[in-house]
C-alpha cells in the first residue's frame, strides 16, 4: 500500500468519524499548494463608513485568526480600496490587476461578504482537496426554480440546471481560472451593459457557454448563522444583513414618497393602503393628477411612460422645502413597491444622516469601461437629507421628464464622487424572482411589481413580523431558516 493511499484511506476515515462532508471533486488533498499566505482574501467592501469599518474588523478578524493557527498571514483586502474604478465591485474589471499581483506567488483568491464568518483551519482543510493547478470555481450553489427577469430569462427550458454561488457563504476562484479571465477581459471588452445580480453574471461569464468550469459545490460553505447546530461542519457561516445598531430611527425622520400617476389610482395605490401606508407617520402621493380621495399632489410634472425623472427631481425638491416636515431620510417609492418601514427603520439606525447616503438595491451600468452606479428605483430609493442636499447643489438634473431617474441620479451620485450603498434587504423584483435559499437567509425589507401575484398576501407572507410591526426582533436567531 503506497504512502499517498494510506493517507487518503487515513483521511476519509479520520473525518468521516468526525462528521465532515468529503468534498465530491477528489478523495485526497493534493500538495499544489501548502499554506494560508497562498490565499488572498478580497472582502466585498463598500465605501460608506459603515460598512469601511464592519470590513476592516472582518480585515483584523482573519489576520488574527490566521496567527493564533500558526500560520504565515495571508493577504486581506478590501474591494473599495484598491483603486478609485467604479467597476471594481463587479469583480470582472478587477481580474486582470488580480492576475497581475496575485497570479504568480498565490493559489486561490476567495471573496467573501463583510457579514462572513470564515473558519481558517476549516477553509484551509477544503482548499487543499483541489489541485490549485486547475481552473476551481468554489461556493454555495443558488439556482432559479422558473425562468425570472433579473437573469433575462437565462435557461428558460430549464432554469435549475444553472447554478451560481451565494455570495453570503463566500466563494473562489483558482489563481490559473483568474489568469485566464484576466487575458480575456483584456483581449474582449465586457459586452453587458447592466450589471443587475452579480453573482449569476459572474457564474455565466466563467462558465461561458461551456467553456469554462461549472460551479462546483461545497458544502462546508454555508449560510447558516454562526451558533446555529447545523453549522458545526462548516468553514463559512453568515451574520444578519439586518444588524442591531441601536434604536430604531423615529417613525417621524423618515419621509416617504410615493410615486403614481391618474391610471393607478385605484389599481395599485388601494395595495399600499391596505398594506404598508400605515407603517408610516409622514407620506405623500405624488401623481399628474391631484385626488383628495387619496390624497395625491400634482406636481406639476405631467406623467411620462418610463422614465420619471422630471417626477423624482421635483420630490427632492419638496423634501428640501419648508412644504413638508424636515426629517433627515427621504424614501422614495413606485406605487407597486411592498416595504416594511420597520425594517428599514431598524438598518438605518447603522448609518449617519449627517452623511451622503444612498442606499437600497445597486445595479450598475457601463462598468466594464468605468461607468457608474445607482440605486434601482423599484426596490425603493433612500436618501440622507445631505444626500438630497448635495446633489441639488451640484446642479444635477434631468435631461427629459422621462429619462430614468435612478440612473440619473447614479451619473450624478458618481460625477460628485458619492458612493451609492447596497443592501441586498431591497429587491426590484418578486420574491418569485429570486432563489428560495438567497431568500432563506435574509429579513427582507422590500419587494417590487404585482404581476401574476397577490401583493397584499406577498406584503403578509414577507414583509410582516410574526411579533408586530413597533417590536421587533432583528437577532441572528430571527433569520428565517435555510430551505
Amino acid at each position: 500500500m503506497s504512502w499517498i493511499f494510506l493517507w487518503s484511506y487515513l483521511h476519509l476515515f479520520f473525518f468521516g468519524l468526525l462528521g465532515f462532508p468529503v468534498a465530491t471533486c477528489c478523495e485526497s488533498y493534493f500538495s499544489s499548494f501548502s499554506d494560508l499566505q497562498e490565499v488572498v482574501f478580497i472582502i466585498q467592501s463598500q465605501k460608506n463608513s459603515v460598512h469601511v469599518e464592519r470590513a476592516q474588523k472582518r480585515q483584523a478578524e482573519l489576520l488574527q485568526q490566521a496567527q493564533k493557527i500558526d500560520q504565515r498571514l495571508p493577504s486581506v483586502l478590501l474591494l473599495h480600496s484598491l483603486s478609485d474604478n467604479e467597476g471594481d465591485w463587479s469583480i470582472l474589471p478587477l481580474l486582470p490587476y488580480l492576475s497581475a499581483t496575485f497570479g504568480k506567488n498565490s493559489s486561490w483568491i476567495l471573496f467573501l461578504e463583510e457579514q462572513t464568518n470564515v473558519k481558517l483551519d476549516r477553509l484551509l482543510h477544503i482548499l487543499r482537496k483541489f489541485d490549485a493547478e486547475k481552473e476551481w470555481f468554489l461556493g454555495k450553489p443558488l439556482h432559479d426554480d422558473e425562468s425570472t427577469i433579473i437573469h433575462h430569462y437565462a435557461f428558460a427550458d430549464n432554469p435549475s440546471v444553472f447554478k451560481y454561488p451565494d455570495f453570503g457563504a463566500s466563494w473562489a476562484l483558482s489563481l490559473p481560472l483568474i489568469n485566464r479571465l484576466a487575458e480575456k477581459v483584456k483581449d474582449e471588452p465586457l459586452k453587458s451593459d447592466f450589471t443587475i445580480d452579480l453573482k449569476h453574471e459572474i457564474a455565466l461569464y466563467i462558465w461561458d457557454n461551456g467553456n469554462g468550469p461549472s460551479l462546483t459545490a461545497v458544502p462546508e460553505l454555508c449560510t447558516y448563522p454562526e451558533k446555529d447546530p447545523r453549522s458545526q461542519h462548516c468553514a463559512t457561516t453568515l451574520d444578519t444583513y439586518l444588524p442591531v445598531c441601536g434604536m430604531p430611527v423615529k417613525n417621524e425622520d423618515i419621509f416617504v414618497a410615493v410615486k403614481t400617476c391618474k391610471k393607478f389610482h385605484t389599481e395599485r395605490v388601494p395595495v399600499v393602503k391596505r398594506t404598508w401606508e400605515r407603517q408610516a407617520a409622514l407620506l405623500e402621493y405624488y401623481s399628474d393628477h391631484a385626488d383628495p380621495s387619496i390624497p395625491t399632489i400634482d406636481l406639476g410634472v405631467p406623467n411620462t411612460e418610463r422614465g420619471h425623472c422630471g417626477k423624482t427631481f421635483a420630490i427632492l425638491k419638496r423634501f428640501l422645502s419648508a412644504d413638508v416636515p424636515r426629517t433627515n431620510w427621504l424614501l422614495i417609492v413606485d406605487d407597486d413597491t411592498l416595504i416594511s418601514l420597520p425594517r428599514l427603520r431598524a438598518l438605518l439606525s447603522c448609518y449617519r444622516p449627517d452623511e451622503p447616503v444612498t442606499l437600497g438595491e445597486r445595479y450598475g451600468y457601463g462598468l466594464g469601461q468605468g461607468g457608474y452606479s445607482y440605486i434601482t428605483g423599484g426596490g425603493g430609493m433612500l436618501f440622507s437629507r445631505e444626500a438630497v442636499s448635495r446633489l441639488l447643489a451640484s446642479g444635477c438634473k434631468c435631461y427629459s421628464n422621462d429619462a430614468p431617474d435612478d440612473m440619473v441620479l447614479g451619473m450624478c451620485l458618481n460625477a460628485l464622487g458619492l458612493p451609492v450603498t447596497h443592501s441586498p434587504l431591497f429587491h426590484q423584483a418578486r420574491p418569485e424572482d429570486y432563489a428560495k435559499e438567497y431568500l432563506a437567509h435574509q429579513v427582507p425589507i422590500s419587494f417590487h411589481k404585482h404581476w401574476n401575484i397577490d401583493p397584499v398576501a406577498i406584503f403578509h407572507k414577507w414583509l410582516v413580523d410574526d411579533a408586530g410591526d413597533t417590536n421587533l426582533d432583528f437577532s441572528q436567531e430571527g433569520i428565517k431558516e435555510e430551505l
